[in-house]
């Protein structure tokens, strides 16, 4: 785009901005002749995809705003009305989290669905993603909102829509989000803000829906725990919308009051105690390890911002913090054995399944307890279709115990689950800990680890990308490897960006950009039947592609 087309596109939207903030942002920037950053901004739109919107708070089309938002809205509600049934009224929920301009973008979403003849449900309050997700099931709604960045840095936002009819309540797939991207991108060329309708004809949700996704929690976790009395549970919705609804889910279940991390209780969208809001990252469950120093706690929980994952820290003498968080592959280990032990015990069939870039473990689970197995690309929105779902999990510590009422990964009801694991075991006199080592001696010591590369310009990670296609490794750490390039799709997997390096004893290496992050990931995975092998080709894989990636 020229100078003066961009100028021209810049001006267009600062005029129909009803934001005062990003509207003088943008106007500052036009007025300065700031052509890099306009550019940044103006140059193309928010990309709409199978996550929905998710991008940087700011002014312009390729910012998370008001515009942006209303005009995503107007282009799902047209997607819906041209796809509906005949004689059918379509219907939508829209919930938000504690992030930035969130309700503002709720309210808005709420006001065009209403305008465009669809029967709008709009939370009155912060709504964990789990919920909203089980009240897209629950009042079978054709579409659901939420409107979150999950855990993103605190300067992102994001949108993420789920589709009901034969999609199930779960997120959108493609080609849902081209179609659905083409209505917004019609609107964006023919309608200013002001030009969208808007209607304050919705309905508000009020706490009848939380009650009944508790109710629904409590019975997919198996009901009320029985071996609480040893249990001592910190807790931290790092500064999320997670406590309200996991208080009250725990203590239906008969568990002791949580000790919540006062500091990170209250939803705030700046995460002022935290360099990071994701309890993926180092230093993030440090408040919450401390809070469970301090009262002798013997289990640590927290969720993100949104509530949709879940971390575990266990009492770790080897850890210089005296703690340490669990892998998400660990978690998923512990919950599929248990939920797959369960389903045997009940002569129940079904299926186990996990992404790709997860642990192989959950395999020999589902074979011993005579289940099926599946392997999906990674996001819910891929686990969620998996037909007779018993369990599944994504190590980036998503997990769904309860695809029939809540179809997306769940931080809330999960945790329930692993307390009531963790208080089972106490009352046997055991720990965590310990029955992890039992069940890596079960199914065999599967250890996995991940290298995370942030970058400014999503080219940077194309650029290696296309790199490592090219000048392919032959060798790994001093073995052999096979390049699988999964950008050519199968039976069992449509295509994805990635790339997967097969060692011949099931250790293996796969490539991928975050679908969601400027992020290059790369997941590692060695498989041994003892535990220092295991962890030694683990540390010498990881150091080779340290080397790869740089």
């Amino acid at each position: 785009m020229n100078q003066d087309a961009l100028l021209s596109a810049a001006q267009r939207w600062a005029d129909q901005d009803p934001d005062p903030s990003t509207k003088s942002e943008l106007q500052k920037l036009i007025d300065n002749r700031d052509f890099q950053e306009l550019d940044s901004r103006m140059s193309k739109p928010l990309k709409f995809g199978t996550a929905g919107l998710r991008g940087q708070l700011g002014a312009g089309s390729n910012r998370m705003n008001r515009v942006s938002v209303a005009q995503a809205a107007a282009g799902l509600a047209a997607y819906l009305n041209e796809h509906k049934a005949a004689g059918e009224k379509p219907s939508v929920v829209i919930g938000f989290d504690g992030r930035i301009n969130s309700k503002v973008f709720a309210i808005d979403s709420a006001q065009i669905m209403a305008a465009a003849g669809i029967e709008t449900f709009l939370f009155a309050d912060y709504t964990p993603t789990p919920v909203l997700a089980f009240a897209t099931k629950h009042l079978e709604a054709s579409a659901g909102i939420m409107v979150t960045a999950s855990h993103n840095p605190p300067q992102d936002n994001g949108y993420k829509v789920y589709l009901g009819g034969s999609n199930g309540g779960s997120q959108i797939t493609s080609p849902t989000d081209s179609l659905i991207s083409d209505e917004i991108a019609h609107i964006a060329e023919s309608r200013t803000f002001q030009e969208i309708s808007k209607s304050d004809d919705f309905k508000i949700l009020d706490e009848e829906l939380f009650k009944s996704y508790v109710i629904a929690a409590l019975e997919a976790a198996g009901g009320p725990a029985k071996n609480t009395r040893q249990t001592k549970i910190a807790y931290t919705p790092m500064h999320g919308v997670g406590l309200l609804t996991i208080k009250n889910l725990f203590h239906a279940a008969g568990f002791p009051e949580l000790i919540v991390v006062e500091s990170q209780a209250i939803p705030d969208g700046r995460f002022p105690t935290l360099a990071f809001p994701n309890p993926e990252e180092p230093g993030a469950m440090d408040e919450v390890f401390a809070i469970a120093r301090e009262s002798n706690a013997n289990l640590a929980i927290a969720n993100d911002p949104d509530a949709d994952r879940l971390a575990i820290g266990i009492p770790d003498s080897n850890s210089e913090a005296g703690w340490r968080r669990l892998t998400g592959d660990e978690i998923g280990l512990i919950l599929g054995n248990h939920l797959a032990k369960e389903a045997f015990a009940l002569g129940r069939k079904g299926n186990l399944a996990s992404s790709i870039v997860s642990s192989d473990a959950l395999a020999e689970v589902a074979k011993k307890f005579g289940l099926g197995f599946q392997q999906t690309l990674t996001g819910f929105k891929w686990i969620a279709k998996v037909p007779d779902l018993i369990f599944g999990y994504e190590e980036a510590l998503g997990y769904c115990i309860d695809l029939g009422s809540t179809p997306d990964k769940d931080g809330i009801s999960s945790a329930l689950l692993m307390a009531k694991i963790h208080a089972d075991l106490l009352a046997e006199g055991k720990s965590l800990a310990q029955h992890l080592q039992e069940l890596n001696a079960t199914y065999g010591y599967f250890f996995t680890g991940q290298i995370s590369m942030r970058f400014n310009e999503v080219a940077q990670i194309e650029s290696i990308m296309q790199k490592l296609r090219i000048e392919a490794p032959l060798e790994i750490a001093g073995q052999s490897v096979k390049l699988i390039d999964l950008r050519v799709g199968t039976e069992q997997l449509p295509a994805t960006d990635a790339l997967k390096f097969e060692f011949y004893d099931r250790s293996r290496v796969i490539i991928r950009p975050s679908g969601t992050e400027p992020k290059l990931k790369c997941y590692l995975q060695t498989v041994s039947s003892e535990q220092n092998v295991a962890q030694e080709k683990l540390e010498k894989i990881t150091a080779a592609m340290k080397v790869i990636l740089a």
